[in-house]
């Protein structure tokens, strides 16, 4: 029989379908038959008679293994045989035939199934041989003890593999949320920290030591006083800078009283000390309370 160059798939039609002319004489030749397949989007409403379909013409593999290792793991787990003592003929006969499945589809791929087969042929033959010992050596060592050690390598690694598969994974089990948040228009300042201020203050301190006097005399200063002299400098002022608060020609003791007094201007909220952004002036100016 002539062998068709094209694939055809056989539909079959219900029972109750209506059959064409041509099957069916008894039917009206204007009613709409089903057809059982279409060649080149022609129907076809009979089987050919010389239709030949090779034994070989469909051949499903299912490649299921991840390299030899895990096949050969897989041929000693399914038959529970102790992986340290593989009874090498059963499983190199059972390995051999896998191989020789994929060799016929996928030469490229057989070539590391191969390597092993020659690996698990090769320790069939030493096992073969009797053992040769030395005179006074240890014993000699078990021709499978190198794949029995891969073997449980893999496997270690195959299980710790498939317990991290388990863990839940962003975008297959789990969604992170995404919220949008909309920022206020109006530019907030700095904060002014305790580590800054304390750096100003030094500075004018440093500058004030520059200036020295050698007059002794004794003054009585009053905190009360010095808030009332920085209120009436920041009258009528939008801001002021912090080092301009301070008068470093009257000496240590007034700079001393006039920090303490912006100190507590500044908890009665009486005051704010405001910077642009970080390492930025500090500057002072008079809290603004709403009527």
């Amino acid at each position: 029989m002539p062998h068709l160059p094209f694939p055809v798939q056989e539909l079959r039609a219900p029972d109750d379908a209506v059959l064409p002319t041509a099957v069916n004489p008894e039917l009206p030749a204007l009613t709409d038959p089903v057809a059982l397949a279409r060649l080149y989007g022609e129907p076809m409403f009979a089987m050919p008679k010389d239709l030949y379909i090779p034994p070989d013409a469909l051949k499903v593999f299912l490649e299921a293994f991840e390299g030899p290792l895990d096949l050969l793991l897989y041929l000693i787990r399914k038959q529970n045989f102790n992986i340290l003592d593989i009874p090498m003929a059963a499983v190199t006969r059972q390995y051999l035939a896998y191989v020789d499945d994929i060799r016929a589809t996928n030469l490229e791929l057989a070539a590391e199934y191969l390597l092993m087969a020659a690996m698990l042929i090769e320790i069939k033959s030493r096992m073969l041989l009797p053992p040769r010992k030395a005179a006074e050596g240890p014993e000699a060592e078990d021709p499978r003890a190198e794949l029995v050690r891969r073997l449980l390598e893999y496997e270690g690694i195959k299980l710790a593999a498939h317990r991290l598969n388990t863990l839940p994974q962003r975008g297959r089990d789990f969604a992170v949320a995404q919220v949008h948040v909309e920022q206020s228009t109006e530019p907030r300042l700095p904060d002014v920290t305790l580590v800054e201020l304390q750096e100003a203050w030094q500075g004018i301190v440093k500058r004030a030591k520059l200036v020295q006097h050698h007059v002794i005399s004794r003054e009585e200063l009053s905190v009360r006083e010095h808030m009332s002299i920085v209120l009436r400098r920041l009258q009528g002022r939008k801001f002021l800078e912090f080092e301009e608060l301070f008068d470093a020609s009257r000496g240590m003791p007034v700079l001393v009283v006039t920090f303490i007094a912006l100190l507590e201007l500044a908890k009665e909220c009486l005051l704010e000390i405001t910077q642009a952004e970080s390492f930025a002036p500090i500057y002072v100016r008079l809290a603004y309370k709403p009527a």
